[in-house]
C-alpha cells in the first residue's frame, strides 16, 4: 500500500525549510497538489501542533503531520520530505527532525495498513539512515520499496 501512495509526486528530498511550520507545509503541499487534501488541511496540521505541542514527532528525527479527516481530506494519502538541514520541532527527546511525513486519512481505520508499513520503515535503522542521506527521489523510493518488501 505504501508504494501506491508514496510516488515521485508525493516525495521531495533535501528540502530547505526554516522552521517546523515550513517543513509541515512542504509535506502537506505535496498532498494538496496530488488532490488528496484541501488547502485548509495543511493549516489544520499546523494549528493542531501549535495547540497541543509537537506530538507529531514520533521518534528520533521523524515527524508525522496529520489532522482530522473532516479538516479537508479527499482521499488517503502520504507524502514524505527529507530536510536538507534537520529542524527542531520543540520535542527535546526526538529533535532535530530530518524526515517529515504528512498523512491524510479518510476515516479512523482505512489507513491502518499504511501505518503498519510505516512502522516497518521506522524499525529499520539502516533504512532510516539511508532515507535521511538520500539525494534523489528515485533513491528515496527505492529505499522505501526495499525496506517494506523485506
Amino acid at each position: 500500500m505504501i508504494q501506491d501512495v508514496l510516488t515521485r509526486d508525493t516525495v521531495r528530498v533535501r528540502v530547505e525549510a526554516g522552521s517546523w511550520e515550513e517543513a509541515v507545509r512542504a509535506a502537506g503541499d505535496l498532498l494538496y497538489r496530488k488532490g488528496a487534501v484541501e488547502k485548509r488541511y495543511i493549516d489544520n496540521m499546523i494549528r493542531i501542533v501549535k495547540e497541543i505541542g509537537p506530538y507529531i514527532v514520533l521518534l528520533k528525527g521523524v515527524a508525522l503531520a496529520h489532522a482530522r479527516p473532516e479538516h479537508g481530506v479527499k482521499e488517503i494519502g502520504l507524502s514524505l520530505i527529507t530536510l536538507k538541514t534537520p529542524i527542531s520541532f520543540g520535542c527535546e527527546e526526538n529533535d532535530p527532525v530530518s524526515l517529515v511525513f504528512a498523512l491524510s486519512a479518510v476515516d479512523n481505520s482505512s489507513h491502518l495498513e499504511l501505518i503498519s508499513e510505516m512502522a516497518r520503515i521506522f524499525d529499520n535503522e539502516e533504512g532510516m539512515k539511508q532515507l535521511t542521506e538520500c539525494s534523489t527521489k528515485d533513491e528515496l523510493l527505492k529505499i522505501i520499496r526495499n525496506v517494506t518488501e523485506e
